[in-house]
């Protein structure tokens, strides 16, 4: 049990630490060629780790390649597009507390359309992390007319939060037929196409020969520790210790991300990160929080794996 923990510390540096490695990587890459090189690694990785884990690669129903086709255009292409141009404008650890509040608006909208219960616990943490994300982004002054507030940056790495949101609410009807580990791998590999396009139309040829050997391992440990251990690592320990054990312990992703990009990058952490950061992370902990069924309710596996239980990966 013991190590199982460990590896969900490890899931959550890890992806902290995707951050600090986006972040590098797009002062010299554009953010098409990034993410096509990573999921295009991290494509063959899972196709191979899927063909291992299901004896075979299953066979999709017209209804499946359609949401399966929407979690690509969401959770991968537009999601990464906005992710990678993002990162090359505002700082990492920012970036890292914006997207942290993905969990709240997820269970928002969950409620808003897909009619689950919130209750006032989930309800306290969704304005609390929204309201951290708010200092955060304002980095305290709240003068929301200034540029230097709320740029473009922050208002693509808000992008990322609602393709991530579209991403999870399709993914909660595509995992009643598939496995996790299938969903993901197939909406990657659609992603990756739709990737392809677009890096070739921005230059793929003048982003591999920009890249430097520092480049190339940080986009390879985005698709190997971030994307694919990450993934593996996370669902096993929803296996082992349960969904909401597991969430919490992920929750962590926001602090290592900050401490990460505050070693590594050299970014401060202001007394307005600070604040928000326990905010955010409290508010998270809170929206996690699953209220009681109701005595005719069952909890289902499909509701215990569903992408609103799981914490963003990046």
């Amino acid at each position: 049990m013991r190590k199982v923990y460990v590896k969900l510390w490890l899931t959550a540096l890890f992806w902290g630490g995707a951050f600090v490695a986006g972040k590098h990587v797009s002062q010299h890459l554009g953010p098409c060629g990034i993410a096509f090189l990573r999921f295009a690694t991290a494509s063959v990785l899972l196709l191979v780790l899927t063909r291992w884990q299901e004896g075979r690669w299953p066979r999709l129903n017209a209804a499946q390649t359609v949401s399966i086709a929407l979690l690509g255009a969401t959770g991968i292409f537009s999601y990464n597009i906005m992710f990678f141009k993002g990162l090359s404008l505002i700082e990492a650890g920012r970036a890292s507390l914006i997207i942290a509040t993905t969990p709240a608006f997820i269970a928002l909208s969950s409620a808003l359309f897909l009619r689950e219960r919130l209750g006032p616990v989930r309800i306290a943490g969704i304005f609390l992390s929204v309201a951290g994300a708010v200092v955060v982004v304002s980095r305290g002054s709240f003068q929301w007319g200034s540029s230097d507030v709320l740029g473009v940056g922050e208002l693509l790495i808000l992008g990322c939060v609602l393709s991530w949101v579209a991403y999870s609410l399709i993914g909660k009807i595509v995992m009643r037929g598939l496995s996790p580990l299938v969903a993901v791998t197939y909406s990657v590999v659609v992603g990756t196409a739709a990737l392809f396009v677009s890096t070739c139309l921005e230059g793929l040829s003048e982003n591999v020969s920009r890249a430097s050997l520092l480049d190339w391992l940080a986009i390879l440990y985005m698709a190997v520790f971030a994307t694919v251990i990450g993934f593996v690592w996370f669902y096993e320990g929803v296996k082992r210790v349960g969904a909401t054990r597991a969430g919490l312990l992920i929750n962590l992703v926001p602090i290592f991300a900050v401490l990460l990009a505050f070693l590594l990058l050299k970014e401060p952490i202001t007394a307005s990160l600070g604040v928000g950061a326990a905010m955010v992370v409290s508010g998270v902990y809170l929206t996690n929080q699953i209220p009681p069924p109701s005595r005719d309710a069952t909890t289902t596996p499909a509701r215990e794996m569903s992408p609103q239980r799981t914490p963003v990966r990046r």
